[in-house]
């Protein structure tokens, strides 16, 4: 015989609210440790030139979302794990390249502390010998992250010549990350 058990909020032994709902079927789930946050995803509002054979950070200014206020758009372009916000962590950064030419690399890669670690990939793609052709490429990881880290993307072409990048009709340039449950 199935039993039902019907409430609005589910508290913890110390009367906080874990998961309410409001009898519609909506349900809010209000404990920290039951949430992937922080979360962010920054994209660019504007190009950005990148000259050849440069490792450049990127700068990816105009915020999606950010629920710690803990990604800075403005200046440092980065995300600063917030205190008591430690643990592992789901990384992604994409670019999307203005016109390159000539089967030449392009790279883009995360760092942490300002430092590119064993653990840290990174990713590159050939451009075709066609010419004057746009790419994305992406670059995907977990890591773990103190109250303190910070984590940016970084990027480097050898096209021979400055390339702008861009978030090009919304598409191709990103950089996201949200904090693992239960890892």
């Amino acid at each position: 015989m199935a039993s039902i058990i019907k409430a609005n909020e589910l508290q913890d032994f110390g009367g906080n609210s874990i998961i309410t709902s409001d009898g519609a079927g909506n349900v809010t789930v209000n404990a920290q440790g039951l949430q992937n946050t922080p979360a962010f995803k920054v994209t660019m509002s504007a190009g950005q030139s990148i000259g050849n054979d440069t490792s450049v950070k990127l700068q990816y200014n105009s915020e999606v979302f950010d629920t710690d206020s803990a990604f800075d758009s403005s200046t440092n372009y980065r995300f600063t794990v917030p205190a008591g916000k430690g643990g592992k962590y789901f990384i992604s950064a994409s670019v999307r390249t203005g016109s390159v030419t000539d089967t030449k690399k392009i790279y883009i890669w995360i760092a942490k502390n300002g430092a590119t670690t064993f653990n840290t990939p990174e990713f590159f793609t050939t451009a075709s010998s066609n010419g004057d052709e746009q790419y994305s490429v992406l670059v995907s990881t977990t890591m773990s992250l103190s109250a303190g880290d910070y984590i940016e993307a970084y990027t480097l072409h050898q096209s021979g010549g400055s390339v702008s990048y861009s978030n090009s009709n919304g598409i191709g340039t990103y950089f996201t990350g949200y904090k693992l449950i239960g890892a």
